[in-house]
């Protein structure tokens, strides 16, 4: 363990629209975890709303705006040992490789906890991540980091349409997107590069319409490595994630595909050094079982927090003892209080995270779903089945739902329409095509669903049916 007695906490600053809440949530357990190691917490923050902005969960807390600037004045003030920057999502990353460019964390001797800057870069720079995962062999789609929209226009001719765009050093996909074409192509790059802190945006093959794999791993200071959990997106590839039906565990990987990936994970954490929670996303072919490493988050996520709320495992508290050198095995589980951080957890149950759109406050708004999140939370259910789990994430929506049923559409066109377009009415669409009596095998086709998940929506709508609902 390093010797600490003050550590500076980033927050992720005020929520919104398409940026949820979890990092509040993360912050806070950050906060009580290193208050039980005797360390005080400084805990800068731009939003007076969150939990973590309470005196009783951290022991100094600052609102200011979170900028490096003002960060670097609480730095010179406070002179904390060390900062822990893997709490306040993409906004506490970009700050603390923000202060270190500055010169500031070297000149007051203040140590990054957790993530290291060149991990961070690693992560979170196109150029980087693409070279680190070349170096060991994992499979990336084609694409090629830009600064500018011609160098932009350029790549996506020699790479081939489509393509994504994914902006450097943002969160929730801003400034992100998908093109077909030149012009396209100009618009959205041009925003990304204005979104990006350092003005720069991969262009990449698209691989829209693959399956999209999640594993969120931990590891310390040790090597120690374990898999908290598998999440399935029920969306394939081309919706960002925090747009996506989540369901964990991932139901449809075979034992050799999970292990497959499970291990590609460990092996990512392991080159990048991560010392705390990851998450890792996979692209997964359809037919062949081929993958592709789409992103990696070297900090937590809003996937930490569904991954730590479905499993128990407190990825956030633990991240923070890993971040001031206690191995995994040191670390006691605060659910079991028997067994030690190092066990995996294993769960009997499905969970389900559906996301919350705003586009019954903003009806002017394009409900199109894409690479960039509009929605402004989420709900999560747990279940025996999925079904069970489905049916009491719709009902947790607040949408006038009691269950999941239809649109009530019976044009077969404009069903087919909804299917092909992912709007956050896609799922009730959905309901709508298997009533009117096109098949499971079709609503997959245009939807790019899985079959297994069309199957079981078509289970409730065969026992609703029977019970004349």
């Amino acid at each position: 363990m390093y010797e600490l007695k003050k550590v500076l906490i980033i927050g992720s600053g005020p929520i919104q629209i398409g940026q949820g809440a979890e990092f509040d949530y993360s912050g806070s357990q950050a906060c009580l975890s290193l208050r039980e190691e005797g360390i005080t917490t400084v805990l800068v923050n731009s939003n007076p709303a969150t939990i973590m902005t309470e005196l009783d969960i951290a022991d100094i807390v600052y609102i200011e705006p979170l900028i490096p600037e003002i960060v670097a004045k609480i730095v010179e003030k406070e002179k904390p040992d060390g900062i822990l920057p893997t709490m306040g999502g993409q906004t506490g990353l970009n700050i603390a490789s923000s202060l270190a460019v500055m010169g500031v964390l070297d000149e007051h001797k203040v140590r990054v906890l957790g993530t290291p800057i060149e991990t961070i870069k690693n992560g979170e720079d196109r150029d980087s991540f693409a070279n680190l995962m070349k170096e060991i062999n994992e499979p990336i789609p084609e694409g090629k980091a830009v600064t500018s929209v011609p160098d932009a226009v350029d790549a996506a001719n020699k790479i081939g349409y489509p393509v994504i765009i994914r902006p450097a050093y943002t969160l929730g996909g801003g400034g992100g997107g998908m093109a077909d074409n030149d012009e396209e192509l100009e618009g959205v790059a041009r925003h990304g590069l204005q979104l990006s802190m350092i003005h720069q945006v991969l262009i990449e093959k698209s691989v829209v319409g693959w399956y999209e794999i999640e594993y969120e791993v931990m590891r310390d200071s040790a090597d120690n490595c374990i898999t908290i959990c598998s999440m399935e997106n029920i969306d394939s590839m081309g919706i960002h994630t925090g747009e996506s039906i989540v369901v964990a565990p991932a139901q449809t990987l075979s034992d050799k595909d999970n292990q497959m990936l499970k291990d590609a994970s460990l092996k990512i954490i392991r080159a990048l050094g991560v010392e705390g929670g990851c998450n890792i996303q996979f692209a997964l072919h359809p037919e062949t079982q081929e993958y592709m490493v789409i992103e990696v988050n070297p900090r937590v996520s809003r996937s930490s927090a569904l991954a730590s709320k479905a499993t128990g495992y407190p990825i956030a508290r633990v991240s923070a003892k890993i971040a001031i050198g206690k191995t995994l095995d040191e670390i006691p589980n605060s659910v079991t209080k028997k067994t030690p951080a190092s066990f995996e957890p294993a769960i009997d149950y499905v969970v389900i995270k559906i996301p919350r759109w705003p586009f019954d406050k903003f009806r002017d708004a394009d409900p199109t779903l894409g690479t960039q999140m509009k929605a402004t939370g989420e709900v999560m259910a747990i279940g025996r089945t999925m079904e069970e789990a489905l049916q009491k994430a719709v009902r947790s929506l607040d949408i006038g739902r009691e269950g999941l049923k239809g649109t009530g559409e019976k044009d077969i066109n404009k069903i087919k329409e909804n299917l092909i377009t992912p709007t956050d009415k896609r799922l009730f669409y959905i309901i709508d095509a298997l009533k009117s009596g096109i098949s499971v095998e079709n609503i997959s086709k245009l939807s790019k669903i899985n079959p297994f998940f069309i199957e079981k929506i078509e289970n409730i709508v065969r026992n609703s049916g029977k019970l004349g609902i």
